[in-house]
C-alpha cells in the first residue's frame, strides 16, 4: 500500500476511535505502515482494546493490527492538577457537535436529486436541489476532546422541478432560516432550534393551464431532538412547535425520531456504508408517520464540517415534506448526491 493508502486508512481509524468509540485524542499514538495498524495505549484497558480489535478489523484493506501498552510513556501531572483540558471558548469552529440528521428531508444541506414521484394518481419526474449548511460561531469546548456546547446559524434553500414539463417548471422552492445551539458530551448529543420556514410557487406553474391553489404557507417552530450514538449506529428522538403560522389554523405539534448507521470499513470504491431511517407525525395530520430512508456510499472524512459526498437511494411515503403542498400524500424514490463542506 503506498503512503497515500496508509493516509486514508488512518482517517477511518482515528474516525472509528474517536467518533465511534469516543477515545480522546491523546490517550494513544497511531502509525500505519504499508496498511499495518500500530496503536500505542498510554493505559491498559481490556474492554477497551476488545472494543477497537472488533471495529478496526472490519477496515478493508488491513494488513496487520497490534494494540500495544507502554504505562511508562503516560504523562505525570503535579499535585492538585487534572489531565483535563480547560474550558475554552472557540470563534468560527468547523462542523457542529450535533451530526446533521442523514435522512431528514429538511436537513440543510448541498444536494441534487432526481425522483419519480407520484400524488394522487398522478406521475412525474423530478429533481429535487438543496443548497444549505450549519455555520458555526462560536464553542465552548469541554474539558474532554468532542465535548462541548455550540451557538451557530443555519439556512437552507429547497427547490424541485417538474423534468415531466415542456421547460422543467420550479414546482415549489422552501428557504428556511435558523439558530442552532447544540450540546455533545461523549455519545450523547443534543439539538435545539428556533427556525423560520416559508414556501413559495414557482412562477410557471402559477401561470400554467391549471395553477393549483396558493397557499402562503410560513412559521417559526422550536425544536428540541436528543441523538445517541454508539458503534456507529445512532438513535435519536424529540419533537417541535409551531410559535407563530400561517395559515393560522396549522396544528402547532410534531414529533420526530429516526435510526443511523455510518459503517467504518471500505465497502465499495473506498466508499463507506451509510443508511438512515427518518419517521415524523404531525398533529396537522392527525399523526400519520411519515417515513424517510437513504442508504448508499459516503466518500472523504465522516465528520462535519470536513469534505465528503454521499451517493444515496431515497424513499419517501407519506404528506410531502415541501410546504405548500403538505396536505398531499405521496411517495417519492430515487437518487441523491449531496456534497459536505
Amino acid at each position: 500500500m503506498e503512503r497515500s493508502g496508509d493516509d486514508f486508512m488512518a482517517g477511518y481509524v482515528v474516525s472509528i476511535l474517536e467518533r465511534d468509540l469516543h477515545w480522546e485524542t491523546k490517550s494513544y499514538l497511531l502509525e500505519i505502515d504499508h496498511g499495518v495498524v500500530t496503536i500505542t495505549l498510554f493505559r491498559d484497558d481490556p474492554v477497551r482494546r476488545e472494543d477497537a480489535e472488533k471495529q478496526l478489523r472490519t477496515i478493508d484493506g488491513l494488513k496487520g493490527l497490534a494494540i500495544v501498552v507502554k504505562p511508562s510513556t503516560v504523562p505525570s501531572f503535579p499535585e492538585g492538577e487534572s489531565s483535563e483540558r480547560p474550558l475554552r471558548w472557540e470563534r468560527f469552529p468547523a462542523g457542529d457537535l450535533f451530526r446533521p440528521l442523514l435522512a431528514d428531508p429538511k436537513q440543510a444541506q448541498f444536494f441534487v436529486g432526481v425522483n419519480r414521484f407520484s400524488s394522487s394518481g398522478a406521475r412525474y419526474t423530478m429533481a429535487s436541489v438543496g443548497f444549505g449548511e450549519t455555520f458555526g460561531l462560536s464553542r465552548l469546548n469541554g474539558h474532554q476532546e468532542g465535548n462541548g456546547l455550540q451557538f451557530g446559524i443555519e439556512g437552507g434553500i429547497f427547490a424541485r422541478f417538474n423534468l415531466s414539463s415542456a421547460s422543467n417548471d420550479l414546482v415549489n422552492a422552501d428557504y428556511t432560516i435558523g439558530i442552532p445551539v447544540t450540546w455533545r458530551y461523549g455519545g450523547n448529543s443534543i439539538r435545539s432550534r428556533l427556525y423560520h420556514q416559508s414556501s413559495h410557487l414557482g412562477d410557471e406553474l402559477l401561470l400554467g393551464g391549471n395553477p393549483p391553489e396558493r397557499v402562503n404557507l410560513s412559521y417559526e417552530s422550536v425544536e428540541l431532538i436528543y441523538s445517541r450514538e454508539w458503534l456507529g449506529w445512532r438513535l435519536y428522538a424529540g419533537g417541535e412547535y409551531l410559535i407563530h403560522k400561517e395559515p393560522a389554523d396549522l396544528e402547532p405539534l410534531s414529533a420526530h425520531w429516526g435510526l443511523e448507521y455510518r459503517g467504518a470499513g471500505v465497502l465499495l470504491w473506498k466508499g463507506r456504508p451509510i443508511g438512515g431511517v427518518d419517521m415524523k407525525c404531525l398533529e396537522e395530520h392527525d399523526w400519520a408517520v411519515d417515513v424517510s430512508i437513504k442508504a448508499g456510499l459516503e466518500f472523504g472524512h465522516p465528520d462535519p464540517g470536513n469534505r465528503r459526498l454521499r451517493l444515496m437511494g431515497v424513499w419517501y411515503k407519506g404528506f410531502d415534506p415541501r410546504g405548500q403542498f403538505y396536505s398531499n400524500e405521496v411517495e417519492i424514490y430515487g437518487l441523491e448526491l449531496s456534497l459536505g463542506f
